[in-house]
């Protein structure tokens, strides 16, 4: 039996590859290497949904529509937000996607690759006391989240390191969030519906809820001063280091070497350098006891370490790290739902019963 469904193929898909042994993730054909810093993210956007809607326009007028969405979604959304300020910054960003219309069209889907930008800049700014900054519609999706957020124009680095970090993050195989949302989509329900459901996964702590631990292990070990000593005793204690280890990579996850590059090129805005030198001294020890203490495993860096330290250097605080993971990954599921439906079918595995037999009467 395939328990947790390891190495059993549910899907044929054209949208992303990713070789665990090898470290590498391929995506509609450009491995990440080519997208990452050289394709904005509306580029991306493009390359995910090709083929999957009709009415798909190019690069430029899908970017103009991607800010279109964004104005709609504040203006359709703004007056629910006060409601939705007392939740967690996820559930609240979630609840207020769940307002978005049901159905499956180009527009439906913009709104839900804007809606996370938009949202959690305006959620965060409530949150601390503070007026939501309506959406530019004409400026670039990444730099236009962080404009809302800081309520001023971010530097070109720190947009482009936020921009790098969405292509970084927009797919990734069939994992936990872009399965559930391809279950959902199998049965013909909405791309709300389905966004929904990846939502619903991303939020745990061994799926997109883990880089803002991260941040949390830093601060420790720095408050601790001996790197070491505190990761043994984590490793003893029996709990996880963050930032380590991957379900399907054998190697280093090739998504923190671009992020751990993001991080230098920011150089020292806002401490930053600091902070990487920091990161990877920590970076190295923890990589040295993990392979003492536990030789049977390949625990290496993953994506979480270094998104950790683009989130921070961009402003937003650790429990709204996993808002911006899907804000680069719904565009993702929105490509896998539609892969789904129009190519797949309903996914309905089997189960093996384990319980108790009732007694057979003769």
């Amino acid at each position: 039996m395939a328990n947790g469904l390891d190495d059993v193929v549910a899907a044929e898909t054209v949208l992303s590859d990713v070789d665990g042994l090898g470290g590498r993730l391929t995506i509609r054909g450009h491995s990440l290497g080519e997208l990452a810093g050289r394709w904005s993210y509306a580029q991306v956007v493009h390359l995910l949904l090709d083929g999957f809607f009709d009415d798909l326009p190019g690069d430029a007028e899908l970017a103009a529509k991607l800010g279109e969405a964004r104005v709609e979604v504040f203006d359709r959304l703004a007056p629910a937000l006060p409601l939705l300020t007392p939740l967690d910054i996820y559930s609240a960003m979630r609840a207020g996607m769940a307002l978005l219309p049901d159905d499956e069209t180009l527009t439906d889907a913009l709104r839900l690759i804007a809606a996370p930008a938009v949202l959690t800049p305006a959620l965060l700014r409530l949150q601390r006391g503070e007026q939501p900054i309506a959406p530019d519609g004409k400026a670039d999706h990444a730099a236009d989240m962080l404009r809302m957020l800081r309520g001023s124009v971010p530097s070109p680095a720190l947009a482009k390191a936020l921009d790098t970090y969405l292509v970084t993050v927009c797919d990734h195989g069939l994992n936990a969030s872009t399965f559930a949302t391809r279950v959902v989509a199998s049965t013909l329900a909405g791309l709300t519906s389905s966004v929904l459901a990846g939502l619903g996964a991303l939020k745990g702590p061994l799926h997109g809820g883990a880089p803002g631990p991260v941040i949390d292990m830093l601060d420790a070990i720095a408050a601790h001063g001996d790197a070491a000593g505190w990761l043994r005793n984590e490793i003893a204690q029996g709990r996880r280091i963050m930032g380590f280890g991957h379900r399907i990579y054998r190697v280093r996850d090739p998504r923190a070497d671009v992020l751990k590059a993001v991080v230098r090129k920011l150089g020292g805005e806002g401490g930053t350098g600091r902070r990487l030198a920091f990161a990877e001294t920590v970076e190295q020890t923890a990589l040295e006891v993990l392979r003492i203490a536990k030789p049977q495993r390949s625990l290496q860096t993953n994506v979480e370490f270094y998104t950790a330290l683009v989130l921070e250097a961009a402003g937003f605080p650790p429990q709204a790290f996993s808002n911006v993971f899907a804000a680069g990954r719904v565009s993702g599921w929105i490509a896998h739902a539609r892969e789904q439906q129009t190519t797949g079918r309903l996914i309905r595995p089997q189960s093996r019963y384990v319980g108790p037999v009732p007694d057979l009467v003769a």
